[in-house]
């Protein structure tokens, strides 16, 4: 087993410190203990993204949002049973506790069985003419532009490749040599890099079909001019999570509104708010598709990722919100551009 003390953390810690906890260790569970380290609730990722959309602000207690009845592993337990209980329950990781109900392990589903990287494919959307950075796409597609001293879409791909994805799909249209050029079959990175060719711009979501075959686990699409530091495996077990068709990444976006705001009712004045703040959430560009989401894409038409929301949504299909709070940044701007050279020595060093 990892080293899992990293896990710990009292039950007066803020959303924020469970954050913190889960991004030092690599174990994507933080365990809530008492002083004699008694195991009293869990904290994952997907519980803390659940939280931020009620609305939880990050200096609130864990304690709204820790599972106080969390599934155990005995310290005696014949690992394959836990292997089977994990399966059953769809679970990733679980605490290992003795006698007394204090931690003294974590076991983890990838451990116990071993896998030689992820079956899921990753679809990268890498066929637009990146007009508004012009002059920089006159002679380069979008994806291609460096940040840092590497492509965009290299830093893309190597950050799923560390996460154990190795099955891409790139779409291509505007320049795709300079894009089939530089990556080949993707051997140079320990992976298989396939290209879906678009003869007429199709779309963040008509691309899909072009897909030789039907996945047989979900699929990762995402933006080829997004750069962010989101886990993936938190992404897709949060989808799991939730038994959804579709899943869309969403940020949190702020608004203030320059001006006070009267309420009104009917010509009556019942209160003025000065400069308020609007938040919402909106579409981050990345996704989680599950195969037989694939049905509702039309073959070779024009047809967005928001479209595809709605339809599957008019069809009664569950799709859900995944909060990004790690970075991210959509480079479609000059200002996000230079702003994107200015953090990648810092973010992704």
């Amino acid at each position: 087993m990892k080293d899992w003390k990293s896990t710990l953390i009292s039950r007066d810690a803020s959303l924020q410190q469970a954050i913190e906890t889960l991004d030092v260790g690599s174990l994507q569970i933080a365990l809530v203990v008492d002083v004699d380290r008694r195991l009293l609730g869990t904290v994952t990722d997907g519980d803390i993204r659940r939280g931020i959309l009620r609305g939880m602000s990050l200096n609130q207690s864990i304690q709204g949002i820790m599972n106080v009845h969390p599934t155990v592993a005995r310290v005696d337990e014949n690992l394959s049973e836990v292997l089977v209980n994990m399966r059953r329950k769809q679970l990733h990781r679980i605490p290992v506790v003795d006698e007394r109900g204090c931690v003294i392990g974590v076991r983890l589903l990838e451990e116990l069985t071993q896998p030689h990287g992820r079956e899921n494919w990753v679809v990268l959307m890498a066929g637009g003419l990146g007009s508004r950075l012009r002059p920089l796409t006159d002679g380069c597609p979008k994806p291609m532009l460096k940040i840092g001293d590497r492509p965009l879409l290299e830093t893309i791909i190597e950050r799923f490749i560390e996460q154990g994805f190795r099955r891409f799909f790139v779409s291509v249209n505007y320049m795709a040599d300079r894009i089939k050029e530089h990556f080949g079959d993707g051997d140079k990175w320990g992976a298989q890099i396939h290209y879906l060719e678009e003869d007429r711009k199709l779309g963040t979501a008509g691309a899909l079909s072009l897909l030789p075959d039907k996945p047989s686990a979900p699929i990762l699409v995402m933006n080829g001019d997004v750069l962010t530091k989101i886990n993936f495996a938190q992404l897709l077990d949060f989808h799991r999570e939730h038994h959804a068709q579709a899943t869309m990444c969403v940020r949190e976006y702020d608004f203030q509104v320059p001006y006070g705001v009267v309420k009104i009712d009917n010509c009556r004045i019942t209160g003025i708010d000065e400069k308020p703040i609007q938040r919402f959430f909106v579409n981050a560009g990345i996704y989680v598709l599950e195969p037989e989401a694939m049905q509702y894409v039309p073959q070779e038409m024009f047809f967005d990722m928001p479209s595809l929301f709605e339809t599957l949504i008019g069809a009664g299909k569950e799709t859900v919100v995944f909060p990004i709070r790690e970075y991210w940044l959509d480079i479609g701007q000059m200002a996000d551009y230079a702003r994107a050279n200015g953090d990648f020595a810092r973010v992704f060093s």
